[in-house]
């Protein structure tokens, strides 16, 4: 199947593709932005792949679907387009990275895309959503196929960091060798969970000090 994703992405992925399970997938998806009002725009469902390549992961951010509302996603994890209001969560992450680090984050506004050209994979385990319907295109195939990403770069990558932040993304654990890469878990940031244990877990200066220790470049976040 052609997939338009980054080169080094569909060498790596080329056999999941032609999966049964895949085809499925890309039919029901395709009927759905037919039919309804579906988020991220179609060009930008793989954007997280095209604006990390595989070879260039550093660290891995899971979540769990794209945001809902109108204009919020933009095919990556958490973040949203410039001139978006920013949503909770994300400004939650914001303020632990400037307790952290002691300095407030580079990022403005909520647009992470900075992140990304670090290797910051800002990954969801679901990639497309049903307007204002949180949770609409799980359990059709995406979570086979991400799973399968994160399997991949546990398995032929090396020193990798991994951003675990809420009970579903910490299911994922799992997939990953805890030899190779460091595992980050914490609570969600969302409002309803951030004080339980998001504020305060320091990954990202955690993440930089395991990165360096490697050879890499800190994040700059």
């Amino acid at each position: 199947m052609n997939v338009r994703i980054e080169p080094s992405w569909h060498r790596v992925l080329e056999e999941e593709f032609e999966k049964f399970y895949f085809e499925t997938l890309t039919s029901f998806v395709r009927s759905e932005y037919q039919t309804k009002r579906i988020y991220p725009p179609g060009g930008q469902i793989f954007r997280a792949f095209d604006l990390c390549p595989f070879e260039d992961v550093r660290v891995v951010i899971l979540g769990q679907d794209p945001y809902h509302g109108v204009g919020q996603a933009e095919g990556l994890a958490f973040s949203v387009p410039e001139g978006v209001e920013v949503p909770p969560s994300l400004r939650n992450i914001l303020t632990e990275i400037a307790s952290d680090l002691g300095h407030p984050s580079q990022i403005v506004g909520g647009h992470l895309t900075p992140w990304c050209s670090q290797g910051v994979l800002l990954l969801n385990a679901t990639l497309t959503v049903v307007a204002h319907e949180a949770g609409s295109h799980q359990g059709r195939g995406w979570e086979t196929f991400t799973d399968q990403v994160i399997s991949l770069l546990s398995s032929q990558r090396e020193h990798l960091v991994f951003m675990l932040w809420g009970n579903y993304a910490r299911c994922k654990r799992a997939l990953i060798d805890r030899q190779k890469h460091l595992i980050l878990e914490a609570p969600h940031p969302s409002p309803l969970s951030a004080h339980r244990g998001f504020f305060g877990c320091r990954h990202f200066s955690k993440a930089n000090a395991y990165l360096q220790r490697y050879g890499y470049e800190p994040i700059r976040w």
